[in-house]
């Protein structure tokens, strides 16, 4: 039994790593693997407790045969006894009863320690056999949760990827033609490009022309005649600036030679 657990353990990731189908979604394929692996937990798990439950009936038979083996004893004893007791009494008809009940318990009681033996065999085999379905069972369990985290690390690391993909694509979209007939982002970009060039040039050439030039002296001389006008209208409102007032002349700066000395 064991050795089909053993058997059956060491192939368990085996077979639900090697159920892979290259055009199902990623995703699908981890959680058929976990629902795969998480139902050979759960068979693991009962073949492991047909085993623990085999290791506790040989020792429910031993204990049982233990019990028997010691009632046989004592009732070996009894018959002894009591054999002896007839014999003391003269009574050899009960005493010869009672040596004959004593010889088939002693016949009972040696079968009984063969079978004592033995259990003791069975039960020393199948408390190691349940010892290792134990420890089989909590080291897949320890997988299994392994296998969980890693399960969850692989989606975050399949959404990032998704994420990547569809910027590339659109990265990809703004450089690539799209069909035949829609130009790629860059096409449209010179076509903006030259086209606002072209436009700027033909207004440096109309500022260069002659109607540019009296176009600029016919708005010089709107813009004069428009400060005339407005000066005239303060100058009826009273608005009219002050006259300048002259400043008065500094005064000459005396002389520094020294006075003539009489002769």
């Amino acid at each position: 039994m064991w050795r089909t657990i053993k058997k059956w353990w060491h192939n368990l990731w085996g077979k639900a790593e090697a159920k892979v189908d290259a055009s199902a979604d990623p995703t699908v394929q981890l959680n058929e693997a976990i629902r795969d692996a998480q139902t050979q937990h759960r068979e693991l798990t009962e073949q492991a407790a047909a085993v623990i439950a085999n290791q506790k009936q040989a020792e429910m038979r031993l204990n049982s045969k233990l019990a028997e083996m010691e009632k046989l004893n004592a009732n070996a004893r009894q018959a002894l006894k009591m054999s002896a007791d007839a014999q003391t009494t003269g009574d050899a008809a009960k005493a010869q009863q009672y040596n004959v009940a004593a010889e088939s318990i002693a016949t009972q009681l040696i079968a009984v320690e063969k079978d004592i033996e033995d259990l003791k065999s069975t039960v020393l085999e199948s408390t190691q056999a349940a010892g290792q379905a134990k420890q089989a069972v909590q080291n897949n369990s320890r997988r299994l949760q392994e296998k969980l985290a890693e399960k969850n690390k692989l989606l975050s690391k399949l959404d990032q990827a998704k994420m990547q993909e569809q910027l590339n694509k659109a990265m990809g979209s703004l450089t690539a033609t799209v069909g035949d007939e829609l130009p790629s982002f860059d096409e449209i970009k010179d076509k903006i490009e030259a086209r606002y060039a072209k436009a700027k040039g033909m207004s440096e050439l109309q500022e260069e022309s002659v109607e540019g030039r009296m176009a600029e002296i016919e708005a010089a001389s709107a813009n004069v005649e428009a400060q005339s006008r407005l000066e005239q209208m303060k100058a009826e409102l009273g608005l009219a600036p002050a006259p300048a007032v002259e400043a008065p002349a500094p005064a000459p700066a005396p002389s520094e030679q020294p006075p003539a000395t009489p002769a």
